[in-house]
This record gives C-alpha cells, sequence and structure tokens, in this order.
C-alpha cells in the first residue's frame, strides 16, 4: 500500500511540469488550447500573480462559474497556488441558487462565462447585482454580497463592471515572483483548497470544505484503480464543478501524470471524436452519457482502438449498458465508483481486475487508508456481512466541515471521526459493498443530486401554495426524476404547467419537476411525520411508473 501524499495541488503542477516539462497535460478539441505540463504550471503561476493583483489573497474565495471551460482549470490550478479556496458553482444555477451560494460563500470574486444555451450568466448576475453596471472592476460594493468586490469575465465583449480574465496576465507583471512565492510557500497541504455546495434533507445547500490532502490522495488512489500511467488519456466529459469532474478526473489525472482531453460541455459527437480522434484511452461518465453515445444513430461511424478504462458512476447502472460499454466500446476495464462530496469524494470503487458481475453488483471495495463500516441506523451498531445498514466512513478523505454550519457537520461526522452517508449499503465476506438505497430523502436524477427541501422552500414562496412535499420518482431514463405534490391555498388556483416554469425561472432546470400532483392532504404518520415513502408507492400506481420502478431495484 502506497504511503499518502503530502504535497499542495500548486506543488503537484509544479512538479508535473519538472518531471514531465514535454508531456501534453491538456488539450481541447473545439478551440486552440493544448499544454505540456510545463506550459500550465508556467501559466498557472502567472495568472495566480494575476489573481493577486486584483485583491486576492490567501484564504479568499474565488467562486467558479462556467463549463469546462480552459479558464475553469487554470482557475483551478491558480487559485491553489496562492492558498485561495475555489468555490465551484453549477452550470445550471438560477439568480435564487447564485445569490444563496455568493452570499453563504462569502466569495470575494468569481470568475464566469457567458452563459449556456438559453441561459444568460450575464443577465443573470447583472439582475441579482444591479449597481455591478457603473461599478468601476474590483470595487463592487453590494449589500447583500458584501465580500464580493470583483467579477472576472472569461470571454470577448466585457460587460461592464467586470475585469476580462485577459487582464489576470497582464496585470500579472504588478507582482513580484519573489511576492508570489512568498505566499505560495505558506500554503499548506491541510488547507482547504474547494468548497462544493451539497445538501442534506433539511435547509439549504452546504459547503463542503476539502484539502489539498482530502482530493489529491483521493484522486490517487482513483487513478491506481483504472491503473492511470503517463501514456493515459482521459476525455473528461463530466462537469467539472462536481465532484465526478473535479476530483474523479482532474485529480486521478494529475497524480498520474495522465493527459486530460477536456470537453465543454456533454454532446455525444463531440465526445466521441475526441476519444477517436485523440487516442483516449479512458472516459468518465454517468449512465445517461454512455445510453446517449451507445444509441446515437453515428455511433457505428466512430472507432476506439485505445479506449480501455474509465468510470461510470452518479447512479445506478443497468447491466445491458455496462455489458454494451464493454462490447461495443472496448472499456473491458471500466470500473464503478461510490461515495459523497463529504468524502472527497469516492470511498470505494471496483478496480480493472474485478469480474463484469462484480462490476456491475457492486460499487468495490473501500480504497486504500481508509475504513469503512455498515452500521443499524436506529442502534449505531455495526453490522455484520450482508446485513443492510447505513454506510460510514472514516479517513483522511473525510471533509474539514461544512463552512459556517458547526452543527450541520456535527450531525453527520460523529465524535469518533466516523462519516455517516445517510446511504443504505451492504458488504459480502470479501469485502464488496452494494448500495441498496437511501436513509435520506436525495433524488438523483441522472448523477445530480437533489435535495427536495430546497425545491419545497421554493414553492412555498409561490402565493397559491399552502403545502408541498417533493418526492423522487422512478425514471427508465434518469434513474429518479422530481415530482412536487401541492396542497393549494382555499381559493386558490395552479396549473403543472405553472409550477414548473415558477421553478424554471429561478432553479436550475434539473430541478424543475417533471411531475406535479394537486393533493388534499399528505400520509401521515400517528405522531405527524409525513411518510413520503407512500407518497412514492402512490405515485408509481398513479403515474404508471412500475415498469421503471422494477428496473431500478433490480
Amino acid at each position: 500500500m502506497n504511503d499518502l501524499i503530502e504535497i499542495t495541488l500548486g506543488n503537484l503542477i509544479k512538479d508535473l511540469g519538472e518531471r514531465y516539462p514535454d508531456r501534453l497535460a491538456v488539450k481541447y478539441t473545439d478551440r486552440d488550447f493544448e499544454r505540456t505540463w510545463k506550459q500550465l504550471d508556467e501559466e498557472v503561476e502567472r495568472l495566480a500573480r494575476g489573481f493577486m493583483a486584483i485583491g486576492i489573497k490567501k484564504g479568499d474565495h474565488v467562486a467558479i462559474w462556467a463549463t469546462n471551460t480552459p479558464e475553469w482549470m487554470l482557475t483551478l490550478f491558480a487559485t491553489a497556488k496562492i492558498g485561495a479556496v475555489l468555490v465551484t458553482v453549477n452550470t445550471n444555477y438560477k439568480v435564487f441558487e447564485l445569490e444563496y451560494l455568493l452570499r453563504q460563500s462569502d466569495s470575494k470574486c468569481m470568475v464566469m462565462m457567458h452563459g449556456i444555451k438559453s441561459t444568460s450568466y450575464v443577465d443573470i448576475v447583472n439582475e441579482l447585482i444591479p449597481e455591478l453596471k457603473n461599478s468601476r472592476p474590483g470595487e463592487l460594493n453590494h449589500p447583500m454580497l458584501p465580500y464580493l468586490k470583483s467579477i472576472v469575465y472569461a470571454g470577448d465583449d466585457t460587460p461592464a463592471g467586470m475585469y476580462n480574465f485577459k487582464d489576470l496576465y497582464t496585470r500579472s507583471e504588478e507582482v513580484s515572483y519573489e511576492d508570489y512565492l512568498a505566499i505560495a510557500n505558506t500554503v499548506h497541504f491541510h488547507d482547504v483548497v474547494n468548497m462544493q455546495y451539497t445538501s442534506g434533507t433539511t435547509g439549504f445547500p452546504k459547503g463542503v470544505m476539502l484539502t489539498h490532502y482530502n482530493i489529491i490522495n483521493d484522486g490517487k488512489s482513483i487513478g491506481d484503480c483504472m491503473k492511470f500511467t503517463p501514456d493515459d488519456k482521459l476525455c473528461i466529459p463530466v462537469p467539472f464543478f462536481h465532484c465526478f469532474g473535479l476530483v474523479l478526473a482532474i485529480m486521478a489525472s494529475i497524480t498520474h501524470a495522465t493527459a486530460m482531453v477536456p470537453i465543454d460541455h456533454f454532446s455525444p459527437v463531440p465526445v466521441m471524436s475526441a476519444i477517436q480522434n485523440e487516442g483516449c484511452t479512458a472516459v468518465h461518465g454517468v449512465p445517461t452519457m454512455f445510453i446517449a453515445m451507445l444509441e446515437h444513430p453515428d455511433f457505428k461511424k466512430f472507432k476506439f482502438p485505445r479506449l480501455r478504462t474509465g468510470i461510470m458512476a452518479g447512479s445506478p447502472c443497468p447491466v445491458k449498458v455496462m455489458q454494451q460499454v464493454v462490447d461495443e466500446m472496448n472499456m473491458t476495464e471500466i470500473t464503478i465508483a461510490y461515495g459523497q462530496t463529504e468524502a472527497s469524494p469516492v470511498c470505494t470503487q471496483t478496480t480493472t481486475d474485478d469480474s463484469i458481475a462484480v462490476r456491475v453488483a457492486t460499487v468495490g471495495k473501500v480504497l486504500p487508508h481508509m475504513e469503512a463500516k455498515i452500521v443499524d441506523p436506529e442502534t449505531g451498531e455495526t453490522l455484520g456481512p450482508n446485513k443492510p445498514g447505513e454506510f460510514c466512513a472514516r479517513g483522511y478523505n473525510i471533509m474539514k466541515g461544512y463552512y459556517k454550519m458547526e452543527e450541520a457537520t456535527a450531525a453527520v461526522i460523529d465524535k469518533d471521526g466516523w462519516l455517516h452517508t445517510g446511504d443504505l449499503a451492504q458488504v459480502d465476506e470479501h469485502g464488496y459493498y452494494k448500495i441498496t438505497g437511501r436513509l435520506k430523502d436525495m433524488i438523483i436524477r441522472g448523477g445530480e443530486n437533489i435535495y427536495p427541501k430546497e425545491i419545497e422552500e421554493f414553492l412555498y414562496t409561490h402565493p397559491a401554495v399552502k403545502d408541498v412535499q417533493v418526492i423522487g420518482v422512478p425514471s427508465k431514463k434518469y434513474g429518479e426524476e422530481v415530482m412536487a405534490c401541492i396542497i393549494l391555498r382555499e381559493g386558490m388556483s395552479l396549473t403543472e404547467e405553472e409550477v414548473k416554469s415558477c421553478v424554471a425561472a429561478s432553479m436550475a432546470r434539473h430541478k424543475v419537476p417533471s411531475y406535479v400532483a394537486f393533493m388534499d392532504s399528505f400520509p401521515m404518520t400517528a405522531s405527524g411525520k409525513i411518510q413520503k415513502f407512500k407518497m412514492r408507492e402512490w405515485a408509481v400506481e398513479h403515474l404508471g411508473l412500475q415498469d421503471a420502478a422494477n428496473i431500478e431495484t433490480a
């Protein structure tokens, strides 16, 4: 068993630049961006000085709101060099969610792109911060966001009040290399480097504080399971803002000097083209991504001679899809991983040596230097093999805590350091884990974690809504989809389309309910606790989702 790595993210990139100066680090297929490890290190050092020039100091929080662009990756490494904390923003966020994240995270700066599809990030930011247009870059003063001073725009035609990302390169000249080193040399591997927002069953999203040590070592173990080397090349269509992109992809690559081929946002043809034309040996994705490629009419036109491994994760993997990926995409060594953001995120993973049967039926064994156990949710007693209970994990990978939420942290990490995941699992005699369900209300739609409480809190603000419960219902395509069950105020009316439009206007599209039901009451226990499982059972019958429900539990 290899020892854990005690290095900062900034020094790891520097080390790669020295050891593999001329080897490919990253290449985009849709734009002119290709860097060796040495070029990448030199560029992020320069950008780090640029961030210092606009006032970013060690410990400051820098939000990033963009798809898998070069600027996203450059910002990650540049902020890490000077001990700033990268706060990742979901690309699907709307104004309601963005305001909460920027306020709760105390972000001092936000790097952003123009937007995605029909959503303009620029319009959202101007709606949230009307005074931005009349502010000088770096001098923002908004009463609801007292920490936020700078917006950095990655793109052409810089909107009023913002810096352009290119300004960071020119402004870097204002900071001497000696001043930069003075800060860089104080960064410690146990410092927080990244904050990702996730949620429990109550309240709003929480900022999960992850350290250099957390994510680098988790990435190293993840890459080891796939037998990554400097000769490998990983295609990355999963979003950087999620742990899947940041840790399972970027960290797994940089800990093995594996070249990265990022895809701006998932679309089947660009991904298949990149895998073929760049000779990728690995690709990551949630099951729906692999299904989209396999079922694309042009699938047979592409060849993947070097493809061998990668990770399928995010939601349960159908047996048929796994077999197709092995047979038709040459991914004989594809792996399955399980974890959660609070655990950096991967706790268990299959390896390239495990049989297909094991890779479909289980989520593998616990990674090195971690402990896992299954406990009775009621008594806390550790359970033996093949007995279902709550999955708990302990080790170097457990988060530092939720930002400014000590009580919430204490609710999931016990006094002995065990993270209580809220996921139901069991382990066999050989140490292979199987995830069987959830204690929590969380919905997983196509790999995206959705927290009913957040949608409920938002719908409560609608004047016609008296009470609302959001549940997950089974889906053949996404694993689960969102359903809103609403009790209307007396004399008020609301349609299904009005509910969907209301959510779509203020929240990310994956949180928009696929189904809406209007009810007179909710099923409850004698003590008044709402029984969401009964609502789910009713919904399966009412919506005719029995086939999807059977697939999910098979």
